[in-house]
Protein backbone atom coordinates (compact mmCIF):
# COMPACT_ATOMS: atom_id res chain seq x y z
CA UNK A 1 0.00 0.00 0.00
CA UNK A 2 1.41 3.78 -1.23
CA UNK A 3 1.90 6.01 1.62
CA UNK A 4 -0.46 8.52 2.12
CA UNK A 5 0.68 12.62 1.20
CA UNK A 6 0.31 15.15 3.38
CA UNK A 7 -3.03 16.20 2.35
CA UNK A 8 -4.17 12.77 2.26
CA UNK A 9 -3.48 12.59 5.40
CA UNK A 10 -5.42 15.34 6.10
CA UNK A 11 -8.15 14.97 4.61
CA UNK A 12 -8.90 11.59 6.83
CA UNK A 13 -8.09 13.09 9.47
CA UNK A 14 -10.82 16.07 8.77
CA UNK A 15 -13.22 13.01 7.83
CA UNK A 16 -12.99 10.75 10.76
CA UNK A 17 -12.84 13.51 13.08
CA UNK A 18 -16.28 15.30 11.81
CA UNK A 19 -17.98 12.18 11.13
CA UNK A 20 -16.10 9.17 13.84
CA UNK A 21 -17.77 5.74 13.17
CA UNK A 22 -20.76 5.13 15.54
CA UNK A 23 -20.89 1.92 17.29
CA UNK A 24 -25.14 0.96 17.03
CA UNK A 25 -26.90 -0.60 20.30
CA UNK A 26 -27.41 -4.60 19.73
CA UNK A 27 -24.69 -5.33 17.15
CA UNK A 28 -26.19 -2.95 14.20
CA UNK A 29 -22.30 -0.91 14.24
CA UNK A 30 -19.69 -1.32 12.33
CA UNK A 31 -17.70 -3.25 14.36
CA UNK A 32 -20.23 -5.65 15.00
CA UNK A 33 -21.43 -6.36 11.81
CA UNK A 34 -18.04 -7.11 10.64
CA UNK A 35 -17.56 -9.27 13.64
CA UNK A 36 -20.64 -11.08 12.55
CA UNK A 37 -19.92 -11.41 8.39
CA UNK A 38 -16.47 -12.80 9.50
CA UNK A 39 -18.31 -15.43 11.86
CA UNK A 40 -20.69 -16.34 9.51
CA UNK A 41 -17.61 -17.10 6.82
CA UNK A 42 -15.81 -19.57 9.52
CA UNK A 43 -16.16 -22.78 10.06
CA UNK A 44 -19.29 -24.41 12.54
CA UNK A 45 -19.25 -26.10 15.29
CA UNK A 46 -20.69 -29.62 15.44
CA UNK A 47 -20.96 -32.47 18.17
CA UNK A 48 -19.23 -36.09 17.35
CA UNK A 49 -18.96 -38.58 19.70
CA UNK A 50 -16.01 -39.89 21.86
CA UNK A 51 -15.07 -42.65 19.67
CA UNK A 52 -14.91 -40.38 16.52
CA UNK A 53 -12.65 -37.51 18.37
CA UNK A 54 -10.40 -40.09 19.43
CA UNK A 55 -10.08 -41.30 16.09
CA UNK A 56 -9.64 -37.72 14.39
CA UNK A 57 -7.07 -36.83 17.17
CA UNK A 58 -5.18 -39.70 16.93
CA UNK A 59 -5.12 -39.04 12.78
CA UNK A 60 -4.53 -35.34 12.97
CA UNK A 61 -1.34 -36.02 15.73
CA UNK A 62 -0.20 -39.12 12.98
CA UNK A 63 -0.20 -36.59 10.32
CA UNK A 64 0.98 -33.91 12.25
CA UNK A 65 -2.17 -31.83 11.13
CA UNK A 66 -4.86 -29.82 12.53
CA UNK A 67 -8.63 -32.05 13.24
CA UNK A 68 -10.13 -29.97 11.15
CA UNK A 69 -7.69 -30.38 8.47
CA UNK A 70 -8.55 -34.22 8.68
CA UNK A 71 -12.33 -33.50 8.16
CA UNK A 72 -11.40 -31.22 5.46
CA UNK A 73 -9.55 -33.79 3.59
CA UNK A 74 -12.04 -36.67 4.48
CA UNK A 75 -14.39 -34.52 2.69
CA UNK A 76 -12.26 -33.70 -0.15
CA UNK A 77 -11.99 -37.37 -1.06
CA UNK A 78 -15.98 -37.82 -0.22
CA UNK A 79 -16.29 -35.26 -3.10
CA UNK A 80 -14.25 -36.67 -5.54
CA UNK A 81 -15.35 -40.21 -4.98
CA UNK A 82 -18.68 -39.10 -5.75
CA UNK A 83 -17.76 -37.37 -8.84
Amino acid sequence: MPDLTEEEYDALDEKWTKNPPKPGPNGTGFFAQRKAALAAQSARSITVDSFTADYLLTRAIAARKTPADIIGDMVQEQIAASM
